[in-house]
């Protein structure tokens, strides 16, 4: 078992359910799901850069991601309809924990100046949005084999009704968020 999924089952949520004052145990939110989405437009010309791209995204994520297709044509951006214009992955249960435990101690205190993540990013349905500008904040990324710096997203899917609720989870599993 994971270190952050161990660390949710003996401290999260016996203090949600004490914060919140659920009456079952299945009431206390969870992390569901990690998505995580590169965008890739600017390697349609250049198939090398794109499974560049995808090997570098595998690395991350510890699992193979899936490309992403145009859903119609636009001229102005030369981009045709079925041509792959990025790349997701979604991580769940064991990777998903990893990944997490992963990036909030390891990737994020790595960002030049960080001061914390902004609480601003929820949804109002309890999932979380984060953007990074680079890749090579992961350990794994060997600087020297890297063409492009290429930024990603991670949507954090939880089980939380709220906003409020997802952030407390989040919160105590260590996201390192930024002092209003």
């Amino acid at each position: 078992m994971s270190r952050l999924k161990d660390k949710y089952k003996t401290e999260v949520a016996p203090a949600m359910m004490a914060k919140f004052g659920y009456k079952n145990v299945m009431q206390i939110p969870k992390l569901e799901k990690i998505v995580i989405n590169m965008g890739l437009g600017d390697t349609k010309d250049n198939p090398k850069s794109f499974d560049a791209a995808l090997a570098d995204l595998t690395v991350i994520a510890g699992q193979k991601p899936l490309a992403t297709l145009a859903k119609k044509s636009v001229a102005n951006f030369k981009v045709r309809e079925g041509m792959k214009i990025g790349a997701k992955v979604t991580l769940r249960s064991e990777r998903m924990y990893e990944f997490a435990d992963k990036l909030m101690n390891i990737a994020l205190p790595r960002v030049r100046d960080f001061r914390g993540v902004s609480t601003k990013a929820f949804d109002g349905r309890g999932n979380y949005a984060l953007g990074i500008r680079e890749q090579l904040l992961f350990p794994e990324i060997e600087y020297d084999k890297v063409d492009k710096v290429r930024g990603m997203e991670m949507i954090f899917v939880t089980t939380a009704k709220t906003d409020e609720e997802a952030r407390e989870l989040l919160r105590l599993l260590g996201m390192p968020f930024a002092q209003a």
